[in-house]
Order: structure tokens, then sequence, then C-alpha cells
């Protein structure tokens, strides 16, 4: 006898999950839909329960206003903390101010800088991921947790592009130092061009100069 989980069979979980496909194609025919005329922006990546009191809170938002200034959209996961500081920053520039949401116990809330038009709710980690990874420009990751550590490789695996950028060398440089000195100088699992893909900076016009310099040599538009 199949064992059941939660009140249901093994065989009643798969047709379950056989009729989740249509609900995931349709988040992502609504969010290519929505993402494909946001235009050129670039996402922010950092802690959720970073307070609005706090370093990286404040210039993560002025991060987010020299990139608006200089022509591109922001893209945040849509809650708080470093999130809405980007979203916040966007806003009061004047820019596009874009936010995928998700639902997370305790820590997760839309925050009120987004464009009405611009909110995405989803359902499904993964989905939300390749809208990040799509249709944004450029990723400045700020200090976070597994959430944006996880964001962080998940862009450096599907980008392979210079255009990856951690603010905070107090945060990053011993993450930094670690892929140099383990996954590529003792174990060899990653290249030596491979350490170019990410650039650690500290302020605002490190930033913007990293993205302005990449663009002169590339075209904007989405990215598969």
């Amino acid at each position: 006898m199949i064992p059941k989980q939660g009140g249901k069979t093994w065989n009643e979980i798969k047709t379950n999950d056989s009729w989740a496909i249509f609900k995931i194609m349709g988040e992502f025919v609504s969010s290519y839909e929505k993402l494909s005329q946001i235009g050129p922006c670039v996402s922010i990546f950092g802690s959720a329960r970073t307070k609005p009191d706090m370093k990286y809170y404040k210039l993560t938002e002025e991060v987010a206003k020299k990139i608006v200034d200089h022509g591109y959209g922001i893209i945040t996961g849509g809650g708080p903390g470093i999130m809405e500081a980007g979203n916040k920053g966007a806003h009061l520039a004047g820019g596009t101010s874009v936010g995928l949401n998700i639902e997370l116990p305790f820590e997760q809330h839309d925050n009120p800088y987004i464009d009405n038009d611009k909110s995405l709710d989803f359902d499904y980690f993964f989905v939300r991921k390749v809208m990040f990874v799509k249709y944004s420009q450029g990723f400045v990751v700020m200090p976070g947790g597994f959430g944006t550590l996880d964001e962080l490789f998940e862009a450096i695996t599907l980008i392979q592009t210079h255009k990856i950028i951690l603010v905070g060398s107090e945060f990053w440089s011993g993450l930094v130092d670690w892929i140099k000195t383990t996954l590529l100088d003792t174990f060899k699992n990653i290249s030596t061009p491979d350490m170019d893909l990410v650039q650690v900076v500290d302020t605002p016009e490190e930033v913007i100069e990293i993205l302005d310099k990449f663009y002169e040599e590339y075209n904007l538009s989405p990215n598969f």
C-alpha cells in the first residue's frame, strides 16, 4: 500500500504536481508580458532585515537614485530592507521602480515605493529568479543572507558577464578571497577569468562607472 503524505497518496501528489505546470506557465507568461515593457533596469539584491537607519539602507537608496539618473530603472524583490531602499531611491528619482514579490514568513511584504503597475506577485521562487536574470541589465548586490547569496550565484552562473557589482568591501571581501584561494587556486573548480565576473566597490560612483563602461561595449537587451 502506498503511504500517505499530508492526507494524500503518492499518486494524488503526482497528479497535483502535473496540474501545477499550467500555473507555472501562467506565471511565466504574465511576467514576460509585463517585464518586457519596462525598459532597461538594474536589479538590486540584499537583506530584507536591513533597517532604514542602517548604513547600507541609505547607501542602497543613493545607489538606486544614481542608477536612475543614468537612464535605468530598478528591480528589487519588492519587500522591506534593501529591497525597499532600492525602490525608494528609484521612486524619489522619478524612475521605473519594479517589485518582484513573493510571500515569506515573518519577512516579506510589499514596500510602498513600487510603481502601481509594476508590482508582480510570484508563487514560485524559480520563476521569480528567471525574471530577475532575464530582464536585468546589471546586478548590484548589497549585504544580505542566504537569499542574497542564492541570487548572487544564480546571476554569476547564468549571465557570465562583467556586470555583477558587490557593494561593501567590508562584507564581501572574505567571500571573494575564499572564492579565489579555495575555488580557484586550491581546487581549480573555476577558471581565472571567472574572477572578473564580480567587482567589489564601496560607493555609488563606482557602481555607475562600471555600468557605464560595460554598456559602452555591449547593447542593452534581455539576457536570453
